[in-house]
């Protein structure tokens, strides 16, 4: 049960929510995931949880149950609340929440799924991303409109779904099949493979979001069909549109693209040597990420690819150590600076290219940490995450490679590998402290003793394994409260999720 402290602590960071759409994460002492929820207003829901009503408690037992346990209240900010009911069923699926009931059967959205390596890629709706090779977009909120905008993209791209029966001609083409239905649209006579395939990349880049200009050509002859009172036209253009607006915008926002591991390294490094126009093949690539949750913990990591595979064994953590904050460029530049000054005191070669996860900003931090150490900078690029956006250090402009790129992929696998190495550092250093705040509750027990203890000890698992006789060893600690503070670490299973103080709850992911 939360302490009064505590509750204060989460009544203080409610009031400071927005008035915005996103979703919330109520977390328990040792920071797992009770229940994941979303809100068109992030403030007016979250607080419903925490004004107490009687009346709720005897409708709702389940929920008072789950906020006696609640420590911790996390939030996103999201844009609409489309996007906060995508992001709460990915959640859900991510951290199968104890006190969830939706979702947990993994039905809720569906993706489109192209599988590229069959000779007539077929468009087909699924519920399960898989690392096939197949490529997938979604997921996708509005079924009904994702079914109608697929029948329209039959037509406009010629494309086949996965009911169609196309005939193979003598000569290896493919045509329509031999009833009424025509199942390739676009092609008035048979096509073959190399024609079909054109369809394909067509309508994948539609489904990508490169859907503008169709819907503007959608848009102009809705007007047309208006002002020539053409109005059951105009109203079946209207729905067109409208079903295509609402089942792709979603599509740019929230998926994971699966980035299977290139099947030649040595194709993606050339490519990417080409792409970027690297002086030598990268070999071996370093990537920089920082992780830090509302400026606390800030980390950062360096992820290391060796001929264009992980090797985790030169892979790099870091606490930041110059200043107390929230600041990713100041963070940036002190890794920076940190990895390739001691390089180059220890004569080691530095890397083909350096890799730094975000966009000009961080670029410009990664710089000024050469120049301020006068190291002679490698390639450097900056990989944004929005659009994937290359960034040149030497000032060209910035690069979009294709989405299927080898070279890109790579990068990708290079910038994720980092991700999760920064991100699980953060996560290890919140435990660690989240352990530790336990002491913060036991009454009688200042920081003093509470640091000796730690210091003796080395561990809150240790502490908690500690007999009363063990406690006494450590000054300060007398057999009475030995003995009271054996039997609190026995009842408490770990410590609150907060830190003693910190201002800075609710958090927020970056």
């Amino acid at each position: 049960m939360p302490t009064p402290q505590t509750k204060k602590k989460l009544n203080e960071a409610v009031r400071r929510l927005p008035h915005t759409p996103g979703v919330y994460l109520m977390k328990d002492r040792v920071g797992t995931v009770l229940y994941v929820g979303k809100a068109k207003d992030l403030k007016k829901r979250v607080s419903t949880y925490f004004q107490p009503s009687r009346k709720r408690q005897i409708a709702q037992p389940k929920v008072t149950a789950m906020i006696e346990l609640v420590h911790e209240v996390e939030t996103i900010d999201v844009k609409t609340e489309t996007e906060a009911l995508l992001l709460e069923g990915r959640l859900i699926k991510e951290y199968k929440p104890k006190y969830n009931t939706d979702f947990t059967d993994n039905k809720q959205f569906l993706l489109v799924r192209v599988d590229i390596g069959a000779e007539l890629p077929r468009f087909r709706l699924t519920r399960n991303r898989k690392d096939d090779g197949a490529r997938y977009f979604g997921p996708f909120v509005h079924a009904g409109l994702l079914r109608k905008t697929l029948a329209q993209m039959r037509i406009k791209f010629g494309i086949l779904l996965g009911d169609a029966h196309p005939v193979r001609l003598p000569d290896g083409r493919w045509m329509r099949y031999d009833d009424a239905r025509a199942e390739i649209y676009k092609a008035a006579e048979p096509v073959s493979v190399e024609e079909y395939r054109g369809f394909v990349e067509e309508a994948c880049a539609f489904l990508d979001g490169k859907s503008r200009e169709w819907l503007a050509k959608l848009k102009e002859k809705m007007a047309v069909a208006a002002e020539a009172r053409e109005y059951e036209k105009a109203a079946e253009l209207r729905d067109q549109v409208q079903a295509m607006e609402a089942t792709l915008e979603p599509a740019r926002r929230f998926t994971r693209t699966t980035l299977p591991l290139p099947d030649a390294p040595a194709e993606a490094m050339a490519s990417l040597q080409a792409s970027l126009e690297l002086p030598t093949l990268p070999q071996h690539m370093e990537c920089f990420d920082i992780s830090h949750i509302s400026g606390s913990f800030v980390v950062a990591s360096m992820a290391y690819f060796a001929s264009g595979k992980p090797d985790r064994a030169q892979n790099r953590r870091y606490r930041i150590k110059s200043f107390v904050g929230n600041d990713d460029f100041r963070a940036m530049e002190e890794v920076v600076g940190r990895r390739y000054l001691r390089l180059k005191e220890e004569g080691r070669a530095f890397p083909d290219l350096v890799v730094i996860d975000g966009g000009q900003g961080q670029v410009h931090a990664a710089m000024k940490a050469f120049m301020f150490h006068g190291l002679e900078m490698p390639p450097l690029i900056g990989l944004a995450k929005k659009e994937e956006t290359v960034i040149f250090a030497d000032g060209r402009e910035p690069l979009n490679l294709p989405h299927h790129n080898s070279g890109l992929r790579l990068l990708q696998r290079l910038r994720d590998e980092a991700h999760r190495l920064a991100n699980g550092y953060n996560a290890q250093l919140r435990s660690k402290r989240i352990r530790e705040t336990i002491l913060d509750e036991f009454e009688g027990l200042g920081p003093v003793r509470r640091k000796a203890l730690l210091d003796h000890f080395h561990s809150i698992d240790r502490l908690r394994k500690a007999s009363p006789e063990e406690l006494q060893q450590v000054e300060g600690i007398g057999p009475k409260l030995a003995a009271a503070l054996h039997a609190f670490l026995r009842r408490e299973p770990s410590g609150p999720a907060m830190q003693k103080g910190d201002p800075a709850a609710p958090l927020r992911l970056h």
